[in-house]
């Protein structure tokens, strides 16, 4: 009787296991992304920065489905986060972009690794917040930028520009614009829409909406780098948009008191 008691344990702790391995291979991704960098595949950098932000969603949908969520699965996730969406854009863009920065002079090549550095600081603040306020939040909405959208943007930067002939010398200032603006994206208080919903009559998706999801993976298929870098602009874009749009809607010029 003991021994059929204990049998049920050992499958406890392999099925823990599968969102793991998901969250294992985005790190390995956002490792191999760095590995490309340094050595000038800056195609293969972006693209498994792209691999890693898939990943990264189908880790938590599997421990969700297969009921394994914890506390260990929500540490390492963010742990590895903060290498395939801190790091590995951070150094993508430096090694491309930033780096040539020291051509303009001393000061000019500093300010180049402050901005890759101040891009993955700002990715490590967005996650430790996101991780303080789990529970406390309205999860239709992301405080800040989330990192994997703005890893999305530098990566799709970068990816548009070399696929396109440019070269990050010719380009340096453009990404480092780009860094800044996505590092601090991130840690400002602006919503963005997390396409959670925030109930059961969410879990019906409009007819419509699928056929802009299966043009989205259709253009996406046709021109990758463009198309993304046109998303991820277009998202990083909407919080700002949204938060002016509420702030007139609530300015007292409208007959509404703030």
């Amino acid at each position: 009787m003991d021994q059929t008691q204990q049998t049920p344990r050992p499958r406890g702790r392999g099925i823990y296991l599968l969102p793991n391995l998901f969250t294992t291979g985005g790190l390995f991704a956002g490792f191999y992304a760095i590995i490309a960098a340094t050595q000038g595949r800056f195609d293969d950098a972006c693209i498994a920065v792209f691999i890693a932000a898939i990943l990264d969603g189908v880790d938590g949908r599997v421990a969700r489905l297969t009921n394994t969520q914890s506390e260990f699965g929500m540490q390492y996730d963010s742990l590895a986060d903060l290498i395939s969406f801190g790091l590995a854009p951070a150094l993508v863009t430096y090694h491309w972009a930033l780096s040539s920065m020291k051509l303009d002079g001393p000061i000019p090549g500093k300010i180049g690794w402050i901005a890759a550095f101040l891009y993955a600081a700002c990715a490590a603040l967005r996650l430790a917040r996101f991780n303080s306020q789990v529970g406390q939040v309205d999860k239709r909405w992301f405080i800040g930028l989330a990192s994997p959208a703005a890893a999305g943007m530098v990566a799709a930067f970068v990816w548009t520009c070399h696929d396109l002939g440019y070269t990050g010398e010719h380009l340096r200032y453009a990404a480092l614009a780009v860094t800044v603006t996505a590092g601090l994206l991130m840690v400002s208080r602006i919503r963005y829409f997390s396409f959670k919903g925030a109930g059961p009559r969410h879990d019906r998706v409009p007819f419509l909406a699928i056929i802009v999801v299966l043009a989205t993976v259709v253009a996406i298929a046709i021109d990758p780098p463009s198309v993304l870098l046109t998303i991820g602009v277009a998202y990083a874009l909407s919080g700002p948009l949204h938060a002016a749009y509420r702030r007139l809607r609530r300015s007292p010029a409208n007959g509404i008191v703030p």
